[in-house]
């Protein structure tokens, strides 16, 4: 009986968050469709390009790019062969794109909730931006020396294709719809699994000391490995309770923050892209080791602000906190 209690409540939980992802991201889409008949995305990409030229991808891919810092991954899943053809695309362009859509998406949401621990809105979605586009030029240059990635893409799931006709296009949203709702219900049950069995309690245990490497300390790696595998959601929530008792420093607050930033939800994101063709050493283990390294040197840098400082160019409108020198 409890079992069937909790499979009900987890499906409950999934129809809802498929239900906003639904209203979201089908007039999106559909909007996108019809623009790009009529001829607008291509008037409009080349905005995109010189942005989508540090990364060597398509100017086109720079409206997935802003649907997905607006929206979320799944706002920008469904457009990435709906604006480019599969068939142009190398391992590393879709692993590239991925790069961008994992450092930063859903900003307007995922961003209030860093903001309600402390750290200041908008240094901390620039950093996400700019991390982002960094990750994605390094990728880009790597590949470029070495011929890394340079094979076509060969993904395990197509979202969505340009379609010749609006019936066509209309049943293979609906493919769409039903395969990201098959998907939510595998990775929520999925994560479920890993929470009963203590694999993922195992795992924060293992990268708990890495986090020590990158000025993130005590009580605030415990809650950045949370948000490292559960989102920031779960992370900056738990922080958010933690801010408030003031046993965590700012400093500690706002690096935790960051990294999370540039590394959250690493199970489900990571699992979705690497089924779009992305390489999973890439957007996994480079990804987590970037925002290791980045924010060891934002740590390092933040050493020399003084409290004032800091308190006024980093972290606005939070609950203070004593410093432990973080």
């Amino acid at each position: 009986m409890a079992l069937r209690q909790t499979a009900l409540a987890s499906i409950r939980e999934i129809l809802g968050i498929y239900w906003i992802l639904v209203r979201v991201t089908v007039p999106i889409v559909i909007m996108t469709e019809l623009l790009s008949r009529l001829g607008v995305i291509d008037a409009i990409a080349p905005a995109f390009g010189p942005v989508m030229a540090l990364v060597g991808l398509p100017p086109a891919l720079g409206l997935a790019w802003l649907t997905g810092m607006l929206v979320g991954i799944w706002g920008a899943v469904p457009l990435l062969f709906a604006l480019v053809p599969v068939a142009s695309l190398s391992v590393g362009d879709v692993t590239t794109f991925s790069a961008l859509l994992l450092f930063a998406h859903g900003l307007p949401l995922e961003q209030k909730i860093i903001q309600k621990v402390g750290p200041g809105l908008v240094v901390t979605t620039a950093l996400r931006i700019l991390g982002g586009l960094l990750y994605a030029f390094v990728l880009y240059r790597i590949q470029l020396a070495t011929g890394w990635l340079a094979g076509p893409v060969d993904p395990a799931w197509v979202p969505l294709e340009t379609q010749t006709s609006w019936p066509g296009f209309f049943r293979a949203l609906l493919e769409t719809l039903v395969t990201i709702f098959l998907i939510l219900v595998a990775l929520t049950w999925g994560l479920e699994l890993l929470r009963r069995t203590g694999v993922l309690a195992r795992l924060m245990r293992l990268l708990a000391p890495a986090l020590r490497l990158a000025g993130i300390r005590g009580e605030a790696g415990h809650l950045t490995v949370v948000g490292l595998f559960l989102g920031i959601t779960y992370g900056a929530g738990l922080l958010i309770r933690e801010a408030r008792t003031g046993r965590v420093s700012p400093r500690q607050l706002f690096l935790s923050c960051v990294f999370m930033g540039f590394a959250h939800s690493v199970i489900e994101d990571t699992l979705i892209v690497v089924a779009l063709g992305a390489d999973l050493t890439a957007v996994l283990l480079g990804r987590v080791v970037f925002a290791l390294m980045v924010t060891a040197a934002i740590a390092a840098l933040l050493k020399r602000l003084d409290d004032r400082h800091f308190l006024r160019l980093a972290f606005h409108g939070g609950p203070g906190g004593r410093d432990d020198g973080g």
